[in-house]
């Protein structure tokens, strides 16, 4: 479904990815892992058409896509999460999905309701302005956001970062979730262990370049890889 063909990405004259290469499947969970910094919201970035690559290529269900913008790239069907929400602090919870819902032809399964069945304390928190939310409400809103526009694919920054263990665990059972219902999906995430069990397919980045990659199976067989993050 997704081909990232060699890109390179700069922000002004820092060259920030180098020739980064991955492939995501129809109804896979990829991860691409790494430390702060290694390169992984940039590569999100880039997919998106947020951070256009110079060189390298973009390919989505076999169309070149590169560089195209980012509202294209949503309606061709790719969500994306960024790691910082941005959501709308002074609308409520419903406004914020409201705001974001689309329909398309073929994709018409996501919308409140079913969000809410995704993330049940957001129903509770429905007229509750954005800004007054915990960081863990936060993200389920920013994922369920994202789910309004139903995509095919949806790209997660740091799903899990500054939450509490017990919510890690439970956007673990909704990334299950989505998988089953036939969501494609790349994590972006430092929580290695946390993002393998959920994974078919798995890139670690770091310095802006592709180390390792291969199958999760793969990935946790590999004495350097398990050495080097620690699995």
């Amino acid at each position: 479904m997704l081909e990232v063909d060699g890109i390179h990405t700069y922000y002004g004259l820092s060259h920030i990815l180098f020739g980064v290469s991955l492939e995501v499947d129809a109804g896979q969970v990829a991860c691409l892992l790494g430390r702060n910094g290694a390169g992984k919201t940039t590569t999100l970035k880039s997919i998106l058409g947020i951070a256009p690559p110079r060189q390298g290529r973009v390919r989505f269900k076999g169309v070149d896509v590169t560089g195209e913008e980012p509202f294209v790239m949503v309606r061709r069907g790719i969500g994306y999460v960024p790691d910082d929400r941005r959501i709308f602090a002074d609308l409520t919870v419903g406004e914020n999905l409201e705001i974001a819902a689309r329909r398309e032809k073929g994709r018409e399964y996501w919308d409140k309701k079913k969000v809410f069945e995704l993330f049940p304390p957001l129903e509770r928190l429905d007229h509750r302005r954005g800004g007054l939310l915990s960081g863990g409400e936060q993200k389920m809103l920013a994922i369920g956001r994202a789910l309004m526009g139903n995509p095919e694919f949806l790209l997660l920054d740091e799903p899990t970062e500054g939450i509490a263990p017990v919510l890690v665990r439970a956007f673990g059972k909704t990334i299950v979730r989505l998988k089953e219902v036939g969501l494609t999906v790349l994590i972006a995430e430092q929580n290695v262990k946390f993002t393998l069990k959920l994974s078919d397919r798995g890139y670690i980045i770091d310095n802006g370049r592709i180390c390792y990659q291969g199958t999760v199976k793969e990935l946790v067989e590999n004495e350097e890889v398990r050495r080097t993050c620690g699995i």
